[in-house]
This record gives structure tokens, sequence and C-alpha cells, in this order.
């Protein structure tokens, strides 16, 4: 049993190790899961084809087609130039005093309209780079800004956010992503304003100490809106720059959001779903369901939005949908490696006991939940796969004690979402070393920041709201 404990600590270390010296995440996870397996004395080849493919498999299986288009859509916003617009109009409005405000409200804004976490990085960083530059604020502040924007309060706290983060509890819990809307709204104000006081108050600290904006030689020449896009999207992208109204390039997002609000808490609630019954459906429940597919609905008409109101660059149109495809590969297969390593570590004696521990420590199912999440989130560097992974191994028993102790299944899904983007960004984050390649930082420089903004402040939001939920019984 010892050796089994170790072994997932010594796996976990060695994931951190990997992602932090810039191994893909997709191959880091399996090399991790085989050293548990090894300590754990079980089979290697067994676990690795009757546990951790089926794992990365089912997780793909249930979204692939929210990353794939997630990814579409990120693409066609960046290079219709629409996404440059949106930035331009917020920055004009907030005003240059208010930058980093500026780049995590227009970050914030394209993450709930249903853009990709991944893809928002590739397209916001450009934007935020010329947006710093202009304003004076040192570029090692630009990860943690961004990191404000979309991996926090967007993620896991707003309600109706379509990022699967969002969506995941309610296939446990049959709710939906307007869950515990109070609570998650206080949330997100709670992250936003702590985070952006703290990145204001670095701002204010390197200013006096002398740093300004500075940006080294191999990013100087990047253009607006480059990021990982194939060569010819490049090409296609440099020429395009909308002349529409300001309100057109918000279109988009805003009909993700309203399709996605629509179909939640209005359309689909009145059509008859008694089919789901039948066989082939595999006893899918509408209540289990209605999140996923009511942001699909909304991102599908958003696509088809955007590539009417650009009949005239088609070949762009199309240019972009294949690279937003290609695009949508990699962070999938990333986070589902992740969800195989620790679907084996589930699977080993050891975790039986860590479980089991959280589970007779004596708390209600809401911490339980919350507790369990943060734990496997930061295991496996992953808010969608940490998640996952806890409330395979235990959302039954969860639900079963929440239903128990009177909890509020609603409360459940917000902060157990919530408490899953705390952890998840630890320096092995596939995230995190994502968006520190994209601005062109190592950890050294720009991890601080994002560490403060989304392990920090998530947790302390958190915390407070499940005071003041025990305390008041409100919500």
């Amino acid at each position: 049993m010892f050796l089994s404990i170790l072994g997932i600590i010594v796996s976990l270390a060695l994931l951190i190790t990997l992602a932090y010296k810039g191994m893909p995440v997709i191959l880091a996870g399996p090399i991790a899961a085989i050293v548990c397996i090894l300590f754990s004395g079980a089979p290697i080849l067994a676990s690795y084809t009757e546990i951790f493919m089926p794992a990365l498999a089912n997780f793909v299986g249930s979204y692939f087609v929210l990353f794939l288009l997630g990814a579409i859509f990120g693409v066609l916003m960046a290079e219709t130039g629409y996404a440059r617009s949106i930035a331009k109009t917020i920055t004009k409005f907030i005003g240059s005093r208010s930058a980093m405000g500026a780049v995590v409200v227009t970050s914030a804004l394209m993450t709930y309209g249903g853009i990709s976490l991944f893809v928002v990085a590739f397209v916001i960083f450009p934007i935020a780079l010329e947006i710093f530059r202009e304003a004076g604020i040192p570029r090692r502040l630009i990860p943690g800004t961004i990191a404000l924007g979309i991996f926090t309060f967007t993620m896991t706290a707003l309600p109706g956010s379509p990022q699967v983060q969002n969506i995941i509890p309610g296939q446990f819990f049959d709710t939906n992503s307007y869950a515990a809307s109070g609570v998650g709204l206080l949330g997100a104000v709670m992250i936003f304003g702590l985070g952006l006081a703290w990145l204001e108050y670095r701002r204010r600290s390197l200013i006096r100490s002398g740093e300004g904006f500075e940006i080294p030689e191999k990013l100087k020449g990047v253009p607006l809106l480059a990021g990982e896009q194939s060569d010819e999207a490049k090409t296609a992208v440099a020429v395009l720059e909308p002349k529409v109204h300001p309100i057109v390039p918000f279109l988009p997002i805003m009909t993700v959001i309203a399709v996605n609000f629509l179909c939640t808490l209005v359309i689909f609630p009145r059509l008859d779903w008694s089919y789901l019954s039948e066989e082939q459906y595999g006893g899918a429940t509408i209540e289990a369901r209605a999140g996923r597919w009511a942001v699909i609905v909304g991102i599908v008409l958003a696509i088809l939005l955007l590539s009417a109101l650009n009949l005239k660059n088609m070949p762009t149109v199309i240019t972009a949908i294949n690279a937003g495809a290609k695009q949508s590969l990699l962070p999938i297969f990333s986070t589902a490696s992740e969800i195989g390593y620790g679907a084996v570590v589930a699977s080993v004696a050891g975790f039986a006991v860590v479980r089991d521990a959280v589970f007779n420590m004596g708390a209600n199912a809401l911490v339980t939940s919350v507790v369990t999440t943060s734990i496997t989130a930061g295991l496996t560097g992953s808010s969608s796969g940490g998640m996952t992974i806890a409330l395979n191994a235990l959302g039954e028993d969860l639900k079963a004690m929440a239903v128990q102790d009177g909890t509020s299944l609603e409360l459940m899904h917000r902060l157990t979402a919530m408490a899953a983007g705390g952890l998840d960004t630890l320096p092995h984050s596939g995230a995190v070393v994502t968006l520190l390649i994209v601005c062109g930082l190592n950890h050294r420089q720009g991890y601080k920041d994002i560490g403060m903004v989304t392990i920090v402040m998530p947790l302390v939001s958190v915390a407070a709201l499940m005071g003041l939920v025990s305390i008041t019984g409100a919500f």
C-alpha cells in the first residue's frame, strides 16, 4: 500500500517536471501513468489498454465537438479581424489608463462567448502586446492578465458559461449551466476584483523599480492575430481589416450567449424528449445533456453568422475553418491524456486510501466535492480533467450524500466548478505552459502573477463563498 501511494506522488512529480521542461502533456501523461502502475504492481499493458485508453476515449467522445467548434469559432473571429475590432472597441471605451482591465474584459468576453480557452490565448496575445506597448506596462504581466480573463471567472463562475468546465458538473448532478447563478455572479465579481487589484499592484511596483515595456528580439514583428495558425491562414488574415459598424463583430459572441440562454431555460424545457429513453440513446436524459447541447447549437449558429457576414471573403472563411479544426486536436487530446493518467491513478490501491480518507473526514457533500475536485485538478494540472476524474469516481456518492444532507445540487455544481479552477494552474498545467510559450516568457518571468490570479484568488473566493453559504444559508 505504501508503494502504491508513493507511486502516485512520484508519478505526479514526474508529470509536473516533464510539463515544466516543455514536454507535451499528451506524452507526459502516459509516461507518468506507467510510473504509477510500476509502483502499484499492476500489469502495464492491461492498465494501458483497459484503463488509460478508455478514459481518454470517453472524454474525447463526450467533448470533441465542443473543442472542435470552439476552435473553429475562435480562428474565424481572429482571421475575419472581428477579435481585433472587439479589442479596439473595448479599449476605446475603457480607456488607455485601464489597459490591463481592457485585456481582461476582452479575453473574458471571448471566453464567455464560447471561444475555447486555448484559442483565446492565441487570439488575445498579439492584441495585449500592442495594448501593453502603448501603455508602457511591463511585458511580464501579460500572461497573468490574460489568465485572469480566460482561466478563472468566465470559465467556472459566471452562470451560463459555455466552457466545458461549467458543463461537466451538470452531467453528474443533473443541473444546467445556469446553476446557482447568485453564487456564480458573486464569485465572478470577487475573482475579477481581487485579480485586477493584484495586477495593478504589480504594475505600480514594477514601474517604481524602473521596469517598463520591453519586447524580446524573437517577438519583434509579430503581427496582430498571429498565433498557431497555418501559413495560409496567416497570409489570409494579414489582408483582412473589417470595415463594418463597431457592433457587428460583437454579434457572433452575443449569438452564442443568447442561444445558450434560450435553449437552456426556454426552448429545451418545452420540447418532448421522451425518445431519449429508447435503447439506442443509451439512457441519456435532457437534464444531463441540455448544457452541452445548448452550447453546441449556439456556437454552430455563431459560425454560420460569421460565415454569412463574410461571404465576400469565403476563401478566408474556409481556410479559417480548416485551421480551427487542426488547432482543436492538441488541446482535447492533451486534456484527455491527463484524464487517462488520472484514471490510472484512480485505479490503484493507494487512491482508494486517499479517497476513503476524504470521504471519512466528516464533511458534508459540498465540502467533500470541493476538496476532492480541487485536489484532483491539482494532480492532473487540468480543471476539466481533474473534475471529470473526481466526479467519475465519486459523483454518484456525492449526489447521494447531497440528497441525504439536504445540500443543493445547483450549489454543488457551481462551487465544484469554481474549485476545479484553482489548483489546476500549478506549474505543470498544460494551459499554463501553453500560455507562457505564446507570450514568449518562462515560468520565472511570468508564473508568479498567473499563480496569484488563477490559484490564490479563486481559492480565496471559493472559501469565502462556502463560509457565506454555511452561515447564511442563502442562495
